[in-house]
């Protein structure tokens, strides 16, 4: 996980701690509202996955107020100190990752099913 996080962080501009925890975040997200079987199959390829996961917690605060989706996930990361540019710039090195390990179908499906990820690949 450490090796993943920092290739993603660097290739972001932000640092490991917070992109540790911005990634934890979006698989949670990715969990919750994603195609099932295909975000399954990515968190298996990432060492470290499911520890990321807890540790990013399971909202509360303004993300909890927000009720959840893709509105909930952006107040957490920018809860974090990560701006739009930051947030964007994780998420498509995150895609990139899971073209990789999972396929270009598999990826599509998840951006083209899971609410409103679309504006982020």
């Amino acid at each position: 996980m450490d090796e993943f996080i920092g290739e993603l962080a660097a290739k972001a501009g932000i640092d490991n701690a917070v992109a540790e925890k911005a990634v934890g975040a979006m698989l949670g997200f990715l969990r919750k509202e994603g195609p099932a079987e295909q975000v399954r199959s990515l968190i298996e390829q990432i060492p470290g996955a499911e520890d990321a996961i807890k540790a990013s917690g399971s909202g509360g605060g303004l993300a909890g107020m927000l009720g959840g989706g893709i509105m909930a996930l952006g107040a957490k990361l920018m809860g974090l100190g990560l701006g739009m540019s930051e947030i964007q710039n994780l998420a498509r090195e995150l895609f990139k990752f899971g073209r990789d390990k999972i396929g270009a179908d598999g990826m599509r499906a998840i951006i083209a099913e899971t609410p409103g990820l679309s504006k982020f690949a």
